[in-house]
């Protein structure tokens, strides 16, 4: 393990001068399940007030920016849908790239996730049905093991038959902060259904899931897009998806001490390694 305190502490207000925009992780940086954390309304308010650029990067894909924006904002938070890159928004891209409008689609996930398919112009399939597509959006909305052992059941017999299956995967977090502890989420089911496939299938390296939002690029070249050529930070408390994502796109990141991080008392020897440590979001730090 590494020290934390060789990676500079600073705080917000170092973030804010220094940087033209800033990127915002949603849960475990300005929300948790019962509501918004502390500083990030005053933080919000703040850059709004100065006129920054700054975009929530979240790994959700249960949720339309209209809808996200509505429950942010009944949080105290004053997030427009603009403002939101989701990695549901980064399936549309995905199929169209490879060809995946029209095919049927099995999604895990609530109404949400499959509004984001939709959208893509993929078809929904209804449970029983075969499917040409599988989309692992959440880990909510659905009978949690039945839904899981029904669609193991169906890959096998799929991959079984020789029908491929297209596997996606927009939300790889393993685990989110809630109000009573931690939980687990979409990137843990994959994982899940990989080791089990691998275990079926020890010979196929293609049974892997696609991976859109963070520590993937996506999201954060997104942004780019939205604010060329201004320098950007990437606050967030995951080492594995916001700090190792920021890295992948080259843009400095800051790591908020809570959330996931709060797990942290150091930093791994190995891996990603964020620019700045970040007691809070509140001015005194």
């Amino acid at each position: 393990m590494t020290d934390m305190g060789a990676v500079q502490q600073v705080d917000i207000d170092h973030l804010i001068e220094r940087y033209a925009v800033i990127l915002l992780d949603a849960y475990g940086v300005l929300v948790n399940a019962e509501g918004a954390l502390a500083g990030a309304a005053g933080l919000l308010r703040r850059l709004n007030e100065l006129g920054k650029d700054y975009f929530v990067l979240t790994n959700d894909a249960t949720k339309p920016p209209e809808i996200a924006a509505r429950r942010y904002q009944g949080f105290g938070l004053p997030i427009e849908a603009e403002q939101i890159i989701s990695s549901g928004s980064l399936l549309t891209p995905y199929f169209e790239e490879h060809g995946l409008a029209g095919k049927t689609v099995r999604v895990l996930g609530p109404s949400g996730s499959l509004a984001y398919v939709r959208a893509a112009g993929g078809v929904v399939a209804d449970a029983a049905d075969p499917f040409e597509v599988l989309v692992v959006a959440d880990q909510e909305g659905f009978p949690f093991l039945e839904t899981v052992d029904a669609t193991l059941t169906a890959l096998f017999a799929q991959i079984d038959a020789g029908m491929p299956v297209e596997l996606i995967l927009p939300n790889p977090d393993l685990i989110f902060p809630s109000a009573t502890g931690f939980g687990i989420t979409s990137g843990a089911i994959a994982l899940l259904l990989e080791s089990a496939l691998r275990l079926r299938y020890p010979d196929r390296d293609d049974l892997k899931f696609t991976v859109l939002g963070k520590p993937q690029p996506g999201l954060f070249l997104a942004a780019q897009r939205r604010c060329p050529g201004k320098r950007m930070v990437m606050i967030g408390d995951q080492l594995a998806t916001d700090i190792a994502g920021a890295n992948a796109a080259a843009i400095p990141s800051a790591l908020l001490l809570g959330g996931v991080s709060a797990m942290l008392s150091e930093f791994p020897a190995v891996g990603p390694r964020p620019d700045y440590v970040l007691a809070s979001l509140d001015p005194a730090g």
